[in-house]
């Protein structure tokens, strides 16, 4: 995978608009777990963005936004679901400590 495609993987399951209702935030907004593959592929995305930018001191606006809503409304959205007592996949919230983590480095550099 190259760094467009991360980027716009990135950017397309980062969307919370109702128009295509696969999209990771989609998903996890109607209560519903990801599709299978779909977090391997944000997170094989994220080690892809992370190596790119390694060095670099600027991040386009657009992927920084992305980056934000796939970590932080991913969290959100899976508390609001723990709230209530909805069934999660086991692993969500594992997938969602490793996306928090992986963003970070990101920011960080490091």
């Amino acid at each position: 995978m190259d760094y467009e495609t991360a980027r716009r993987l990135l950017i397309d399951q980062s969307s919370e608009t109702t128009l295509n209702s696969d999209t990771f935030l989609v998903r996890l907004q109607q209560g519903q777990p990801p599709i299978p593959g779909q977090v391997t592929s944000i997170l094989l995305s994220l080690k892809v963005i992370f190596e790119a930018l390694k060095g670099k001191k600027v991040l386009d606006r657009d992927l920084s936004y992305a980056l934000y809503l796939i970590s932080s409304e991913g969290r959100r959205l899976f508390e609001a679901r723990l709230e209530q007592q909805s069934d999660c996949p086991p692993l969500l919230n594992e997938d969602l400590d490793r996306i928090s983590a992986t963003v970070k480095s990101i920011f960080s550099g490091v």
